[in-house]
């Protein structure tokens, strides 16, 4: 791929990064009364469609499908782009898996924008063609479906998906020519890693347990991390704190919110050196994880507006923005 198509494709992307919300804004969101007060300030910076009765969830549905859109249209090769959805994808498994061992069906539990839909996945489980899939994936689906059956433990089968997705995630990492790709790879499965010996260590999950949910990464010591995971909380901050994700251990002493607003922004951190990079898919890739943070930190406002908590609470959870 030339230099030019880039080109061309990150001026499409600067243009639009104009319209991304502010923490600005972003404060005047929180600072709202009500939820409706929320969406009209969304309606006028052009969010959602043009249906006055647009509720909340279709409003962020609506979002979502633009910035792919916007990828779809100006990205030269979309095929950088799969390992953003890749938990999508995992996710959708892991609901037909659930479905088909349980016999519950029904209710919103797919992500359709995902690469394999949820009908598609529903009948490659009920009939059982696992090999229908990736090879990782395939393994892990058959894992999964058998232990849920035998052992009707939905936590197990939730960590052999969950890791298989990590895994799957880390590969297409180190495979990828592209940085940006990289550089997310790592830090999706180090923070997963991380937020796992969090909940082990308040939860006194085993070292097995640990072990089985946890993916290798590069940038932490997996042994050294469940082992600081067994020792507690306190273990958990004093190993994070002679590693790069130290920030983690400081919003850990401060509250689980903290620390959940913590992991996400250490993502955006990721991202935020791709604004300055012309010439590659650096700068749509964070585009299109800006556009994903955003929607996800609207959400956030509007579930604590719907739910009545109150400004600090709320400010106390929100994501920083990619501008």
């Amino acid at each position: 791929m030339n230099e030019l198509e880039y080109t061309y494709a990150v001026a499409r992307v600067r243009a639009l990064e104009t319209s991304l919300l502010t923490d600005s804004v972003i404060d005047q969101l929180v600072n709202c009364k009500t939820p409706e007060q929320c969406l009209q300030i969304l309606e006028e910076k052009g969010w959602g469609s043009n249906d006055a009765n647009i509720d909340a969830e279709e409003m962020l549905k609506r979002e979502e499908e633009k910035a792919w859109e916007v990828i779809c249209d100006v990205a030269p090769d979309l095929s950088v782009f799969d390992v953003l959805s890749l938990q999508k994808v995992y996710h959708n498994l892991k609901a037909a898996i659930k479905a088909v061992c349980t016999d519950v069906r029904g209710g919103n539990i797919f992500c359709e924008d995902a690469k394999i839909s949820g009908d598609e996945m529903m009948k490659i489980v009920e009939n059982k063609e696992f090999s229908r899939l990736p090879a990782n994936m395939a393994n892990a689906a058959k894992e999964a479906y058998e232990t849920l059956l035998q052992t009707r433990d939905g936590q197990l089968c939730d960590i052999i998906i969950d890791r298989a997705a990590l895994e799957a995630i880390s590969e297409a990492g180190r495979h990828s020519k592209d940085a940006i790709i990289r550089d997310y790879a790592e830090s999706t499965v180090a923070i997963a890693d991380i937020k796992i010996a969090v909940r082990g260590a308040k939860t006194g999950k085993s070292q097995e347990f640990m072990t089985r949910a946890m993916a290798s990464c590069d940038s932490l010591n997996k042994n050294e991390l469940i082992k600081a995971a067994l020792g507690g909380t306190d273990a958990v901050k004093e190993y994070l704190g002679t590693t790069m994700y130290a920030g983690g251990a400081a919003a850990l002493e401060e509250s689980p919110s903290a620390f959940e607003r913590w992991c996400d922004n250490r993502m955006m951190e990721t991202m935020r050196p791709q604004k300055y990079n012309a010439f590659s898919v650096g700068p749509l890739v964070a585009y299109l994880f800006a556009r994903q943070n955003e929607i996800k930190t609207v959400r956030i406002i509007l579930t604590g507006k719907q739910n009545g908590f109150s400004d600090e609470m709320i400010r106390e959870r929100v994501r920083a923005m990619y501008v």
